[in-house]
């Protein structure tokens, strides 16, 4: 059953309409003006809000708090109640996003019915929106590089199973994108897919965000609940709390757990999925991190590579991006020229495919239409992220070498950004710098070459 906030300033009608709801089976927070009303839906969004257009002793009323929850862009089917209605209100409420209008008195199963269709209208445009993000994020898992096909392989291998999953990598490499591409190809797909960013929630918030509470007999889902029979993605675990961990430690043993406040076990069924970017093992000898949460929650290791170890997927993320901000953000279509593309596999990514997608972003809306992109417009990087670039060794160590040393110190330098560019394919590099593959596995010889990408070996 949903969770409905009820909104009235008369308490006589908040308990009655709380206790109608109750005994159907909803759970309930009651609330007297828009303060509460407005704290409720921002702390822990009800599925369906029941709202009273006039509200004493509050500093909006309802047409404004309904006004506010859309521009906030909550997605919450709001029921909007008066005991002086007349049509313009009605059309008012309506026209603000109300899903429907009753005036009191009202029939209680005239009240539950309106509440039944709106809850399952709601129900429906999440389906479609978790489709069409399901669609997404399909579409984002692409790329071509030995690296690349390897983390789909573990990927597609996983959503097999119901086993937990810790997906490592550096910050903007595509974390949470793996980890709903098992959801979606799982037999957990149909069900909710709860993100939860351990880094952004106040510790002394989060076994209530976790965890629900139970006061008065209020009851307020948290996110274990709302993840049921789906999956819960801990983003950067690392940042939980020591005393929060300890408690999803006995959730992930007895699938069982309490509201903060109440004294009554939920029962879950849900699998876990956690991502980091830092070192697990390091913060467990410094005393952050439970080793046996660690154990339980890393079961299948999985790394997500850095944008540096999958260079020669740059033109194949490139375009993708500019066909998904097409489609989603109406941007201008334009081609990267090839210098373009050239730039982008040899510049520092340290932000990685967030880094990618918001530089494709910046030079579609800055650039002129219909033109494609030259180098010129591409972004800068820091001068901090310019450390191991070619020019930067140029700069450092050309200028007091003899012609000979500062020939091979090029060749050296050039060949080995071709080589990261191409993932450490060593037939692509040869083709594109015009040697024969055997010439050139010579020339690396001659010149002490090993790819810098770490994340990836050399190929043939």
């Amino acid at each position: 059953m949903g969770y409905i906030l009820v909104v009235d300033d008369e308490k006589d009608i908040r308990q009655l309409l709380g206790q109608i709801l109750s005994d159907e089976g909803y759970k309930v927070c009651l609330a007297r003006n828009s303060e509460s009303a407005m704290n409720e839906i921002n702390e822990n969004a009800p599925d369906l809000i029941i709202l009273d257009i006039w509200l004493k002793d509050s500093h909006m009323d309802g047409i404004e708090i309904l006004k506010t929850v859309r521009s906030n862009d909550h997605d919450i089917p709001v029921v909007v109640i008066s005991g002086h209605g007349n049509i313009e209100i009605a059309v008012a409420a309506v026209k603000q996003g109300a899903y429907d209008f009753l005036e009191k008195p009202f029939n209680s199963d005239q009240l539950l019915v309106v509440i039944r269709r709106a809850l399952e209208a709601s129900r429906l445009r999440r389906e479609i929106t978790n489709l069409r993000k399901n669609e997404l994020v399909a579409s984002n898992m692409v790329g071509d590089s030995t690296s690349f096909k390897t983390l789909k392989a573990q990927l597609d291998k996983v959503t097999r199973s119901n086993g937990r999953v810790m997906l490592s990598g550096p910050a903007g490499s595509g974390k949470e994108i793996a980890a709903r591409y098992i959801h979606i190809n799982s037999h957990r797909a149909k069900a909710p897919f709860v993100s939860v960013s351990c880094a952004s929630i106040e510790p002394n918030k989060m076994e209530e965000v976790l965890f629900g509470t139970e006061l008065d007999g209020i009851i307020k889902p948290g996110l274990l609940e709302k993840s049921n029979g789906g999956i819960l993605f801990f983003d950067e675990v690392a940042d939980m709390p020591l005393r929060t961990q300890s408690k999803i430690l006995r959730v992930l043993v007895e699938q069982t757990f309490s509201r903060v406040g109440g004294n009554d076990l939920v029962r879950v069924d849900l699998r876990v999925i956690s991502s980091t970017s830092k070192n697990l093992v390091a913060k467990i000898s410094a005393g952050e991190f439970r080793e046996e949460l660690f154990h339980r929650l890393n079961v299948v290791p999985i790394k997500v590579p850095s944008l540096e170890s999958r260079r020669e997927d740059i033109p194949i993320l490139t375009k993708h991006f500019t066909e998904q901000l097409r489609q989603t953000e109406g941007l201008p279509y334009r081609l990267f020229s090839e210098s373009a593309l050239t730039k982008m596999q040899t510049m520092p990514w340290p932000g990685n495919i967030r880094q990618l997608r918001n530089a494709v972003e910046q030079v579609l809306i800055l650039g002129p239409e219909n033109m494609p992109v030259e180098a010129l417009e591409l972004p800068e990087p820091r001068q901090a992220d310019k450390v191991n670039t070619v020019n930067n060794v140029f700069e450092e160590n050309l200028i007091n070498l003899s012609l000979r040393d500062a020939r091979e110190v090029f060749e050296r330098e050039y060949l080995m950004t071709q080589i990261n560019r191409f993932g450490g394919n060593i037939s692509k590099t040869a083709i594109f710098v015009g040697m024969e593959r055997s010439a050139l596995h010579r020339k690396m010889k001659t010149l002490s070459i090993v790819s810098e990408n770490k994340s990836s070996k050399i190929v043939d």
